[in-house]
């Protein structure tokens, strides 16, 4: 597997990739991942591999092989591109030492991930997967980075240069169809394998975390939980607590926006910046919440799916979703049935739907009712990494699903 993100990242594609190759391992299969160093959310470098070159570690029975490469604290063009082309040059550069594998696969919201996968299958001469959890080409035309525009162009020429070379291409979401067959995949060549929920149901009593974490019964909590970056448009929850000062909001994570949005809501006392917590209290703290809000800006329509949406219908809250009603994230929410939507951008109408769930319990019980039903039924790890094996099954010349 070539994936940038890799445990101890806890967050976003890292949680998925560590997963997947665990799996492997725990059922027999010498698995390797070529990974980067983690960074991810906070981008910030992890203290515990600060002078660390390159570097090859065992993970619960996988091999580990980090490659040094930049982290840019803060996003635009060119350092974006900055830090794919450092994982791409460390990557090919140094690839790993190892027996030939019988196929690569390699997660891609990393460009210089998905051309390193391309090069060491074409190598090795066997079948090359790669699994698009997001488009970068359309990300960075929608996601409000500067200098997007240009660096769409160059997104997508690697993009396509990637995906035109598998021997399969799983996408995460069926709105990815269209634009990875419009890279010139033929789409009999393409594999829906949606994200499972990685996180556990909650255990502890909701009133019982919520006295630790100071949270009263008496007020509306709202939560957004992962990355804090541009394409989630946050600002729209920092001017809801400004507006509504009975209603708590919590911003639980990092990201390259955290300042940013720290500066933007000082003085408003009812707005909560959370250190990421631990996987032991994630679904507990999710499940506390009385909401649980995703947000985008209005221009991100087709080039992600947050992987945050299976950890929050496993924690069986209500999700708020202030997205474009055409995007893929849209789709998924109103599908689980745990889900409402209202306008991105929208600080009114946002705050007039937690209103409304926060002043009706056995309305916002019954919405978030609906999202451990719909894990169960569609997003099990089991299933899950069914399909990935299955993926990797048909490229090795087994049964097409």
């Amino acid at each position: 597997m070539v994936s940038t993100n890799y445990a101890p990242e806890h967050a976003g594609i890292g949680p998925y990739a560590t997963q997947i190759a665990e799996h492997w391992a725990a059922v027999g299969h010498e698995t390797h991942v070529l990974a980067g160093m983690p960074h991810y959310p906070s981008w910030t470098l992890d203290p515990a591999y600060a002078k660390v070159w390159r570097r090859t570690e065992e993970r619960a029975g996988v091999v580990v092989h980090r490659r040094r490469h930049t982290v840019p604290p803060r996003q635009t063009a060119l350092r974006r591109a900055a830090f794919e082309a450092s994982v791409l040059a460390h990557g090919l550069v140094a690839p790993p030492t190892m027996a030939r594998p019988h196929a690569v696969l390699a997660q891609m919201p990393s460009l210089a991930g998905g051309i390193i996968g391309a090069r060491l299958a074409a190598r090795w001469r066997v079948p090359y997967v790669p699994v698009v959890q997001d488009l970068m080409g359309a990300a960075a035309a929608q996601s409000g980075i500067a200098g997007g525009d240009r660096a769409a162009a160059l997104a997508a020429r690697a993009e396509t240069y990637a995906l035109r070379r598998a021997a399969l291409v799983g996408v995460i979401h069926e709105t990815f169809v269209d634009k990875v067959a419009a890279m010139g995949v033929d789409r009999g060549r393409i594999r829906l394998v949606p994200n499972w929920s990685h996180v556990t149901g909650p255990s502890a009593p909701r009133a019982e975390t919520r006295q630790r974490l100071g949270w009263s019964e008496g007020e509306t909590v709202v939560l957004h939980s992962g990355n804090m970056g541009l394409k989630q448009g946050l600002e729209v929850l920092v001017e809801a607590a400004r507006r509504d000062p009975k209603t708590r909001v919590v911003l639980l994570g990092d990201g390259n926006q955290r300042a940013h949005l720290a500066e933007l809501g000082a003085g408003i006392p009812n707005l909560e910046f959370m250190a990421p917590v631990g996987d032991d209290e994630f679904p507990d703290t999710l499940a506390a919440a009385d909401v649980l809000a995703v947000t985008q800006r209005a221009s991100v329509l087709d080039m992600s799916v947050p992987s945050k949406l299976t950890s929050y219908f496993a924690a069986g809250r209500p999700v708020v979703a202030s997205v474009a009603a055409e995007g893929g994230t849209a789709h998924e929410v109103l599908r689980s049935g745990a889900g409402v939507l209202v306008p991105p951008e929208d600080p009114d109408a946002l705050l007039a739907e937690i209103r409304r769930l926060g002043d009706d319990p056995a309305a916002a019980e019954a919405l978030g009712a609906q999202g451990p039903r719909h894990v169960e039924a569609h997003l099990t790890r089991a299933a899950g990494l069914a399909r990935i094996d299955a993926l990797i099954e048909e490229a090795l010349g087994g049964p097409s699903t």
